[in-house]
């Protein structure tokens, strides 16, 4: 993108000023060449946004930002009821709930090489991966239900994980306000045999080092050391929220019509958050949270198992879990009164500071894990969220990389074998069952993750914390 399209209100501060039918500005956070790097469609996508009725403060875009469908990946809006703010099934995204979930081991980075490939094969045969992935649990039409509203909870309940892990994950581990009536049959289909399972695209599992520190007592509080592995999984809710983004894009387009919302993109349908079709939304969608919820408990489970099948005396604990696709009810300053808004964050991570009452004890006064992906050579981060992201974003941050070339020329660029063979030579394992999958997702199809968190944190909407370095990638 041209930088003299904005005004350059500072040096990580881009904004679009109101204009024709914006409602409110537009802002992106990044350095110059990451906005230089930007499709234009980012532009267009966030000016979008600002059109949207009950629309608060600004349409907000990340350092990772990049063309999404309808909201930008990355993009960040909220909106007030009382003010005929709007629900869009865009603004959340198809991968309901996709998330990121860290866990520390307290094992030696050093103790895995002599068993890496063990390690890597045994992680690839019980953690189902790939398009259409399915695993050994079925689900019947009771337990569905129960699973739907009953997310991180209800997988515990039943024998995955422990105890401990629900007060680290966000929601402690259940969405409040899932209706699983609001779930269509088909979508229920989708996941009948989806739980504990991968999927494809940009989801992984990884074994990773603690590469560096930069913030020793945030690091304390977090239980990272340097040179120790953590394990991260990245995944979301599967066929089931695809569907059901599918099934309520199709409903809030005729929504908006009906309701008069002039909308400047058919990808951005939408509906009043008070009217039947915005509540049967929200119940669904929350539905969804618990099953992406409920996933990465399980494959926690798989975790724990497989690694304490190598280290048995490995107290496997987790860090956080927090989601990127949602929207959610959370209460914000505004014009010096706290209002009650929807925040949709679409490609975008929750970034709580310290002293947030939502946090857990343990981490409220360091502030929020962020938990930032990177790409299978390039290696991810930890963050911490900051008290001035609230004012930015809406207690916001980037969510990852960001890509900066398409899957399709992606794999114009790069052969999925020549690119496991050549991180195999930096140390790192992949294991895929599809190589087309992993020239999709090369390292280089990925914007640099270092800039993207130094811009983060030089815009005051999270902190490093730590490093990671890749060992082992299972993908989709």
């Amino acid at each position: 993108m041209d930088p003299d399209r904005f005004t350059h209100v500072d040096e990580m501060t881009w904004r679009i000023e109101p204009k024709g039918a914006m409602r409110v500005p537009a802002i992106i956070y990044a350095d110059e060449a990451l906005i230089r790097d930007m499709d234009d469609k980012v532009h267009e996508q966030a000016t979008n946004v600002a059109t949207l009725p009950g629309i608060v403060r600004a349409s907000y875009a990340m350092p990772d930002a990049h063309w999404g469908y309808g909201f930008p990946i990355g993009g960040v809006a909220a909106f007030d009821p009382d003010h005929g703010g709007v629900v869009s099934a865009g603004g959340v995204g198809f991968d309901i709930s996709c998330g990121v979930r860290t866990m520390v081991t307290g094992v030696a980075a050093d103790k895995i090489p002599p068993l890496q490939k063990a390690l890597a094969d045994s992680f690839f045969r019980q953690i189902p991966a790939g398009l259409g992935s399915t695993g050994a649990i079925e689900l019947d039409t009771d337990e569905m239900t129960a699973m739907l509203s009953g997310g991180a909870q209800w997988a515990f309940e039943r024998g995955w994980g422990e105890a401990r892990d629900l007060e680290r994950i966000e929601e402690n581990g259940r969405m409040a306000g899932a209706d699983p009536a609001c779930v269509s049959e088909r979508a229920r289909e989708r996941q009948r045999r989806e739980m504990g399972t991968l999927g494809s695209g940009n989801h992984y599992f990884e074994l990773q080092a603690v590469a560096e520190i930069f913030d020793e007592a945030v690091a304390g509080v977090f239980g990272l050391k340097l040179g120790e592995v953590v394990i991260t999984i990245h995944c979301g809710s599967r066929g089931l929220g695809h569907q059901i983004g599918t099934d309520f894009l199709k409903e809030m387009v005729v929504a908006a019509a009906e309701t008069g919302i002039d909308i400047p993109d058919r990808e951005l349908a939408c509906a009043p958050i008070n009217s039947d079709i915005g509540q049967r939304y929200l119940g669904a969608m929350r539905a969804a949270v618990n099953c992406a919820l409920a996933n990465r408990q399980i494959l926690g489970h798989h975790a724990r198992r497989v690694f304490n099948h190598f280290f048995p005396s490995a107290d496997i604990s987790l860090l956080f879990d927090v989601s990127h696709n949602t929207c959610k009810v959370e209460e914000h300053p505004v014009d010096g009164k706290s209002r009650s808004l929807f925040v949709h964050r679409k490609g975008a991570t929750r970034a709580f500071g310290p002293g947030h009452p939502s946090l857990p004890a343990a981490l409220r006064t360091a502030g929020q894990p962020v938990l930032i992906g990177g790409s299978m050579g390039t290696g991810s981060y930890i963050l911490v969220g900051e008290t001035s992201s609230e004012a930015k974003a809406f207690s916001s941050a980037c969510h990852g990389a960001g890509r900066s070339l398409s899957r399709h020329a992606a794999l114009k660029r790069w052969s999925g074998r020549k690119v496991v063979d050549e991180l195999a030579e930096q140390g790192i394992l992949i294991r895929s069952p599809s190589m087309r999958g992993v020239a999709e997702e090369a390292p280089g199809a990925y914007k640099d993750v270092s800039s993207v968190v130094m811009a983060a944190e030089r815009a005051g909407l999270a902190r490093r914390v730590a490093r990671l370095r890749p060992l082992i990638c299972i993908k989709g």
